[in-house]
């Protein structure tokens, strides 16, 4: 299995932030489960990325030219491909990942995993997301899809797909056991 991870380029203003990539890294890789990320040696990306390769995992990464020519990539990856763009970038790390967990991050963090997580609604492909809820971080974003579903923008079983945890543990139990909604519209 191979997880895609989408993160902050930032290491955020709490420490906890950065601690949870760091175990994140390492209890992928002790599982034997491999990463695919955005390639930065910066931020909680770069921690999840020296976590995992200091336990033993295999990482990839999948970086755009133009940050990999500001000498951003991490240069000690497993492999590290380069792309033309951020669509690139996110299409050849949804090729390769089986599932996708977002931890904490910016704007760009969260639009990785919504095109995802809609990916697998409109059945473009199967795989399971979640997001690493660390220190109550997408607590805002939980209500927001509650309220989605209440209004009726989205049907429950969209929701349900997106596990939220605070334990890596939990959501990869949520992948294990993970089977898409049926295909209706």
């Amino acid at each position: 299995m191979i997880i895609g991870i989408f993160c902050g380029s930032s290491s955020g203003s709490d420490g906890i932030y950065l601690e949870a990539a760091r175990q994140t890294g390492r209890a992928l890789a002790e599982q034997g489960i491999g990463i695919v990320y955005g390639g930065g040696r910066v931020g909680l990306m770069g921690a999840v990325a020296e976590s995992a390769l200091s336990a033993g995992g295999r990482v990839v990464g999948v970086i755009p030219r133009a940050l990999a020519d500001a000498e951003l990539a991490h240069k000690g990856l497993t492999d590290l491909h380069v792309v033309g763009s951020m669509h690139e970038r996110k299409a050849k790390m949804s090729d390769i990942a089986d599932a996708f967990i977002a931890l904490p991050g910016g704007p760009g963090t969260l639009e990785e995993i919504f095109e995802q997580w809609t990916w697998g609604q409109l059945w473009i492909h199967q795989k399971p997301c979640g997001l690493l809820n660390v220190n109550g971080y997408f607590d805002p974003l939980k209500a927001m899809i509650e309220r989605m579903v209440v209004d009726g923008f989205m049907r429950r079983d969209h929701g349900d797909m997106l596990a939220l945890s605070g334990d890596v543990g939990r959501i990869l139990d949520h992948f294990r056991a993970y089977v898409p909604p049926p295909r209706k519209w």
